[in-house]
């Protein structure tokens, strides 16, 4: 008998399956690209948050500054209104996917985990547009001396 024609010996015993059940077979890459997204946002909002806070609070005359005039000022800027919602948005979106793996984690029940998931949308669609509204419809014209506080032009 040569010593390639050996065969290995066949286990006895049934193989055993894990007892823990997979949730979602389909989920494919997303998880790693939700992992990068998290990096990513971070250092990019780590940027934006601390150049509006230097903006805001060093340059000029510091937090007495920051009233109504100042904020319409700074948003009668295109490019403030793209800094301010951009980090409106990737503040939401980065919060989002932080509370997604909470409840993805945390959440025993399949009905539960849906409902908190459908309310963390609405949540975070509702508080990005009515944001990016605010951000681009304001108006800052307001005449103090009428009660309807619309300015006449």
């Amino acid at each position: 008998m040569s010593a390639t024609s050996q065969t290995t010996p066949v286990p006895t015993e049934p193989v055993r399956q894990s007892p823990y059940r997979r949730v979602s077979r389909g989920r494919g890459n997303f998880e790693l690209w939700s992992w990068v997204f998290m990096r990513g946002s971070g250092i990019l909002l780590l940027v934006l948050v601390f150049g509006h806070l230097f903006v805001n609070l060093m340059l000029g005359e510091g937090i007495h500054a920051i009233d109504f005039a100042f904020v319409a000022g700074k948003w009668a800027s295109p490019f403030w209104q793209v800094w301010d919602m951009l980090m409106l948005w990737l503040a939401m979106l980065h919060g989002f996917n932080g509370v997604r793996t909470i409840i993805n984690d945390y959440t025993e029940r399949e009905n539960t985990r849906w409902v908190l998931k459908g309310l963390l949308v609405l949540a975070t669609f509702f508080t990005v547009v009515l944001g990016t509204l605010v951000i681009f419809t304001f108006d800052p014209c307001i005449d103090p001396n009428s009660t309807l506080s619309v300015c006449t032009r």
